[in-house]
């Protein structure tokens, strides 16, 4: 098992380097302009990057939260905001080099090992909370293809992202009452009395399985994928890429179902040539998407990793102030 995971590893690295020499090559990208423009970035506008990452990490966070309040027990701990938040922004910054699905599940899990109930918290949890962020891809994409269809632009695509967000809100609570349904009548069949649909079984008995909670979770990932849109918008700023918002908007939900079925480590080349290949699909120059790309990849991997220490610093405070308060009340006793 450990050999096949190696190989798998080093095939999938080997096809992020082939894919990201084919992006250099077809973008006809110039390294050292490249690397002049990134060395040139104005630090307000990378200040204003790394606040906008921090409200992405946060959000997702929240999200974790809201489904952590459903699965643990009644003898686990809860994390503090600050703790959750170092979780999850350590999952980000891995889930650049690594499957995000994989980063962010093993972040939280190690992460509330110490709370109790880590395996249902941590990666249950985790998967349940990007299950959001999929669904709301999968209906944004389909406003994307509405306007590359229609030859539209920003007033299409803004019209037709309105109306399949709202979709996608309301519509949650069909696919929960189809989770619950499809629950139940696994556990009445033959495979009942397997630890995994025991498990599953569990899980749906804590009432995460919500539907008022799961259009909560959809509107939280909406204000994510915003975020992440202004995030984007702001790399082109800071790199001088004239790319329109709407563009870019309509470019990452195809991008972001693309890197979700993970066959690069952290989807390098792979969101890379997405982002290429999508935003020309929009209007924008193949050289200008391709440049933007990979700048895009090394300006957001640097501000999540800057946000992460933060984050891990605040949590580690925090985590000895409460010590510290302890001690003293022992001390008062």
């Amino acid at each position: 098992m450990k050999r096949r995971r190696g190989f798998f590893l080093a095939v999938s690295s080997a096809l992020s380097g082939l894919l990201i020499f084919v992006l250099i090559k077809v973008g006809k990208i110039r390294l050292g302009v490249m690397l002049a423009q990134l060395r040139d970035v104005s630090a307000t506008v990378f200040a204003v990057l790394v606040a906008l990452t921090a409200l992405h990490i946060y959000l997702s966070s929240v999200k974790w939260r809201k489904i952590d309040s459903f699965l643990r027990s009644g003898s686990d701990s809860a994390p503090s905001a600050f703790a959750s938040f170092a979780f999850t922004s350590v999952g980000v910054v891995c889930g650049q080099i690594l499957p995000v699905q994989i980063s962010m599940s093993a972040a939280r899990t190690l992460g509330t090992y110490f709370y109790g109930s880590a395996l249902k918290r941590g990666t249950a949890g985790s998967l349940f909370e990007q299950s959001f962020d999929v669904w709301i891809m999968g209906f944004l994409a389909v406003a994307s293809g509405i306007t590359w269809l229609a030859g539209g632009g920003a007033v299409v695509y803004l019209i037709s992202a309105t109306v399949m967000t709202a979709v996608a809100i309301f519509g949650v609570g069909p696919m929960i009452q189809a989770a619950h349904w499809v629950v139940r009548s696994t556990a009445r069949s033959r495979w009942a009395h397997t630890r995994i649909v025991r498990w599953v079984g569990e899980l749906e008995k804590s009432g995460f399985l919500h539907a008022g909670l799961g259009r909560q979770l959809t509107l939280l990932s909406a204000m994510r994928f915003a975020v992440q849109i202004w995030m984007l918008r702001e790399v082109a700023t800071a790199v001088g890429a004239h790319i329109p918002a709407w563009e870019l908007a309509a470019a990452t939900p195809l991008v972001t179902l693309a890197y979700a079925l993970a066959i690069t480590p952290g989807g390098i080349g792979v969101t890379e040539l997405g982002y290429t290949f999508a935003l020309h699909l929009f209007g924008t120059p193949l050289q200008i998407a391709a440049q933007w790309a990979l700048e895009s990849r090394i300006l957001v991997f640097v501000s999540c990793l800057l946000t992460a220490s933060i984050g891990v610093i605040l949590a580690v405070v925090q985590q000895g102030m409460r010590q510290k308060g302890v001690r003293g009340e022992r001390r008062s006793f």
